[in-house]
């Protein structure tokens, strides 16, 4: 029980689990070291991954939210086999780079993902660029999302970007309610080189760029980059991998 870290939500639902589990664990001896049972929702996940982010803990979630799509079910009767037997998975978050208008530089990481969005009544004015190439030179929308595949089913899902394998070592960007181009759909990219988007109009049109759930207002450029130097250890119930969640998703969209 020592070596196991319990982190909990406030809400009721997640305490009355966080008693169950105690007194469970208090009966069973678990061989997982460095073992994190976070309970709560998705937000709250990715809230104490980033706490976490320069330890080498594995996470292994109970959901106590909505949807849960970072989490497991918690199942009193099976909680001790499926610890034993959970599968890990190993996840890097976006790093987010915004100056502002100010001309100050801020940085945070998203693990699902970075989206621009609108400021003000004014639709954004954006050029985007993937590297050296050019993506587009004047995108007009509510904004831009920038997703990793673990994100991809959540936010990206929202505004019809592309589902993306977990191993597929790609990023997707997805316009935002887009006004001109019309027709411009997003791109997949490469998770191995720099997004760079400028606020083509910042004193007109501001923007602000959050990543997750952190946001930074009046941003004027804003480098997306995947930070491999970071890893996140998930655990998965035998059964209900993050690979076979998206899956799943990948095969409701193919067939509504």
């Amino acid at each position: 029980m020592s070596k196991i870290q319990i982190i909990s939500d406030k809400n009721s639902r997640s305490s009355n689990i966080k008693r169950s589990l105690i007194k469970i664990l208090e009966r069973n001896e678990i061989k997982k070291p460095n073992l994190t049972i976070v309970i709560g929702g998705d937000g709250f996940m990715l809230q104490t991954l980033k706490k976490n982010r320069n330890s080498k803990k594995s996470f292994y979630g109970i959901n106590s939210g909505n949807y849960g799509f970072l989490m497991n079910k918690y199942s009193p009767k099976n909680l001790i086999k499926n610890l034993s037997k959970a599968k890990m998975i190993s996840i890097s978050p976006l790093e987010m780079t915004v100056s502002n208008k100010n001309n100050q530089s801020k940085k945070h990481i998203a693990i699902n993902e970075v989206s621009i969005l609108r400021q003000s009544r004014q639709a954004a004015s954006l050029s985007i660029h993937y590297g050296s190439k050019k993506i587009i030179k004047n995108l007009v929308s509510d904004g831009v999302l920038v997703s990793t595949p673990a994100g991809s089913t959540a936010y990206n899902l929202s505004v019809h970007g592309p589902i993306l394998g977990l191993n597929s070592k790609k990023l997707s960007i997805s316009p935002i309610s887009a006004f001109r181009p019309r027709r411009w759909k997003g791109k997949i990219v490469s998770d191995g080189s720099k997004i760079i988007i400028k606020n083509l109009n910042p004193k007109k049109r501001p923007i602000s760029s959050v990543a997750d759930n952190i946001e930074v207002r009046n941003a004027k450029k804003i480098i997306i980059k995947t930070n491999k130097n970071i890893k996140f250890n998930l655990l998965y119930d035998k059964n209900r991998s993050l690979q076979k969640k998206i899956k799943i998703e990948q095969l409701r969209g193919e067939t509504s």
